[in-house]
């Protein structure tokens, strides 16, 4: 099987498909600086007589899909394959995969460390001393910029998955308290509280939001959630922007109903006008959607890529948690 791989791949990662699978074209899309387009991506798979497909942000549309229904997977390195038009992959009988948790770690530690600054008031005190502020004899420091322990604090997760139960894992022993709302996770750690997304909202010191993308989810956050929040709460986004109602959450920051937020999706991106009012203001830290963004995520990607093709090519193992379309096992057997 000739494999095209455009997601970024470490090289004992490429050997051990090149070993199952034969051959591995390698063109990752960073040397570009961005991903590749539908028209660039046809090109690429045409030139190499590519047979599957191992992506990471390209555009794999319901064009690139229709022109290549010989590709045997194609497989997506992102928690969810949302570049991918896996509808038209599954009427053709490609399986499509990708690696949930790959980035797993990396988001909880930088939901730690911004939730951290926040309450601690990190960067305002580091404006302050950068401004040459500090004065002779002077406690102003100390006491302007005194802020909480994340000890203590209850913790209330919108969408508990691998995202939001490594987070609790890690602040369990902080300690905090953890408490959920998710109607589809039925088995978690009993001293876990899971409640109705009201209560999340209106008990948890600390809002998190792990909400995939579904026609149920957007705009689910609003008005109604936000102002039931804590005045002295922290709302923290590090999912999808466009499950928040971003004028709701600019209200509700605006009259300070509510004592800040942790921003790294925003509606667009780059940021337009409104964006930036959310950004700018002084009670949010918002950082450009690197929370995903650290070395390691390449290395966990290709470890569960590798993986789940391994299982699914050589074990048969129909199983697997990292099919995306698991509808096309039905069609296979009728």
């Amino acid at each position: 099987m000739r494999i095209l791989i455009t997601a970024p791949y470490h090289e004992k990662g490429l050997k051990v498909l090149e070993q199952q699978f034969g051959e591995i074209i390698y063109r990752s899309w960073k040397p570009n600086g961005r991903a590749y387009n539908e028209t660039e991506l046809l090109e690429l798979l045409a030139s190499t007589k590519a047979e599957a497909l191992i992506t990471e942000h390209d555009l794999v549309t319901a064009a690139v899909i229709k022109a290549n229904p010989h590709l045997q997977f194609i497989g997506v390195c992102r928690g969810t394959p949302s570049n991918v038009a896996v509808s038209e992959a599954s009427e053709l009988g490609i399986p499509v995969f990708f690696t949930p948790a790959r980035n797993a770690q990396a988001v909880a530690e930088m939901f730690i460390s911004n939730v951290i600054m926040l309450l601690r008031k990190t960067i305002p005190g580091i404006d302050w001393l950068k401004g040459r502020n500090w004065q002779a004899g002077a406690h102003d420091s100390y006491l302007h910029f005194k802020g909480n322990e994340l000890a203590g604090r209850t913790i209330g997760m919108i969408g508990f998955g691998a995202i939001g139960q490594l987070i609790a894992k890690l602040v369990r022993n902080y300690p905090c308290n953890i408490q959920f709302f998710d109607p589809y996770v039925t088995e978690y750690d009993k001293s876990y509280r899971k409640l109705g997304i009201e209560e999340v909202f209106a008990t948890s010191d600390i809002v998190s939001i792990h909400l995939p993308v579904t026609a149920e989810t957007k705009g689910m956050i609003n008005a109604s959630l936000l102002n039931k929040m804590k005045k002295d709460a922290i709302f923290v986004n590090t999912a999808r922007a466009v499950v928040v109602k971003r004028e709701d959450l600019l209200d509700v920051l605006e009259k300070q109903a509510i004592r800040g937020a942790v921003l790294d999706v925003f509606d667009n991106e780059p940021p337009d006008e409104t964006d930036y009012r959310i950004i700018d203001h002084p009670n949010v830290i918002a950082t450009p959607h690197i929370a995903g963004a650290t070395f390691e995520v390449e290395d966990h990607h290709v470890e569960i890529m590798n993986t789940a093709l391994y299982q699914w090519f050589a074990r048969g193992n129909r199983q697997i948690a990292e099919l995306s379309n698991k509808a096309i096992l039905k069609a296979h057997m009728q």
